[in-house]
């Protein structure tokens, strides 16, 4: 039996929140958290682990960058104007369609949008990894105080190297060179 904070691809899915083209000059390593975000959504696709993404207002803030969009296949972005992504018409149907009872959470802003997500997501029970790397604020005192109170909030800190190895699980897993390429 695995301790429920230890990711497993049968019981997750990632959440990429709001990875869009308008933030981009804006977050602090805007490019770096693009490519944990990338690597996170490659391996959950070799893994099996269903991918949700979402658009903040994508009227205003432009629509999710290429790299990520690209990644999702056909499963479009939802779109909202709420903070939270529990408030994206459609979002919780597509959560549940996962079966998922852990969310795996990359994005931004680390202190607006994936804070008010996390601590909505915890509320409903769920188990919630938010990847340290794979988030971005545009100012490192939002990023660092957010990711203190959601991890006082009872979510999982995590990394992207940590998270892909707690999905492969066993170095004899037919993924592992795949994904360990992923973070070398």
């Amino acid at each position: 039996m695995t301790h429920r904070n230890v990711l497993r691809p049968d019981t997750a899915c990632l959440l990429v929140i709001d990875m869009q083209e308008k933030f981009a000059p804006a977050i602090q390593s805007f490019d770096a958290v693009a490519g944990s975000a990338a690597k996170l959504m490659t391996a959950c696709r070799a893994l099996g682990v269903p991918v949700i993404a979402t658009e903040q207002y994508p009227r205003g803030l432009g629509r999710t960058i290429a790299p990520i969009r690209d990644l999702l296949g056909g499963n479009a972005p939802l779109e909202k104007t709420a903070f939270s992504c529990t408030g994206a018409e459609g979002f919780a149907e597509r959560l549940q369609e996962t079966g998922a009872d852990t969310v795996v959470v990359c994005g931004i802003e680390t202190h607006v949008c994936v804070n008010q997500t996390v601590h909505a997501l915890l509320d409903q029970g769920l188990c919630v990894h938010v990847v340290a790397d794979a988030v971005g604020s545009r100012h490192a005192g939002d990023h660092d105080v957010a990711l203190r109170k959601m991890d006082l909030a009872g979510a999982v800190l995590a990394t992207v190297e940590m998270s892909l190895f707690e999905l492969l699980g066993d170095a004899g897993h037919e993924r592992f060179r795949e994904i360990q390429k992923l973070v070398k």
